[in-house]
């Protein structure tokens, strides 16, 4: 059955949908010879489908593959830098990095830590970042100063960004010791830079953001073993599953 050639090299985990688009337009993209248009249809079954030269083919498709990274400090959740800084795929091993369409599921600032997943299933990530299915994302963040409980509550409620507000968050003190004070937030939407630009509106600026977790996919709980700055793991298939269900609710 025809479909989107972006669909297509998403779904063939060649790249995120987004990504097969920029490919598409720079014209990197070849069906049956000729330069692909941004929206046209394929049968990968009866057409010929090239990406850089490189033909499509069952055989030449990349397994599945599902990895939970630990994100280190300066690090861009980009599969490539214009600047040269390191990404996610540079954590990774060469034979992971190359042939694999491997990409980031969403953004974690550089100035941030913890948990990203990395995939090629191109239908996952599109479900995964659908702004209709709310992932839980679990932060452990230190801000300056001390949050009063009204502020805290208000966050909790929601606070108004760009003109919007934001869904109701769970937040709970974890130590409030000498100048700072390090909060446990859960999120279930992922605007830019969300946690930041509220604490910095409300006038405790974040000094540290580690991500702990996305939905079911932790850090450190057994039985898995804990993941150190720069560590990664293969999700287990119950995971994966787990992730699945969460976008068919």
């Amino acid at each position: 059955m025809p479909e989107r050639v972006q669909k297509i090299l998403s779904q063939w985990g060649i790249a995120s949908r987004r990504q097969a688009e920029k490919m598409i337009l720079a014209g990197r993209v070849q069906l049956n010879g000729q330069v692909v248009q941004l929206g046209q249809k394929a049968d990968p079954q009866a057409d010929h489908l090239q990406v850089d030269g490189q033909p499509l083919t069952p055989k030449n498709r990349p397994s599945l593959v599902y990895i939970l990274l630990n994100k280190p400090l300066g690090v861009v959740s980009t599969c490539a830098d214009p600047q040269g800084r390191t990404t996610v795929l540079d954590c990774l091993p060469p034979h992971l990095r190359q042939g694999q369409g491997l990409h980031p599921v969403g953004r974690l600032d550089a100035d941030s830590t913890g948990a990203i997943l990395l995939t090629n299933d191109g239908q996952l990530t599109l479900a995964l970042t659908h702004p209709r299915y709310h992932l839980p994302k679990t932060y452990q963040v230190r801000v300056a100063g001390h949050p009063s409980q009204e502020l805290l509550q208000q966050w909790r409620q929601g606070v108004k960004l760009s003109g919007k507000y934001t869904l109701p968050a769970q937040i709970e003190i974890l130590s409030a010791h000498g100048p700072n004070t390090v909060l446990r937030i859960t999120l279930e939407e992922g605007r830019n830079r969300q946690i930041r630009r509220i604490a910095e509106q409300l006038g405790h600026p974040v000094l540290q953001l580690h991500r702990l977790s996305i939905g079911p996919l932790h850090l450190n709980e057994p039985p898995h073993p804990k993941l150190r700055s720069g560590d990664y793991r293969f999700l287990s298939p119950a995971e994966i599953d787990h992730c699945f269900a969460h976008c068919s609710l």
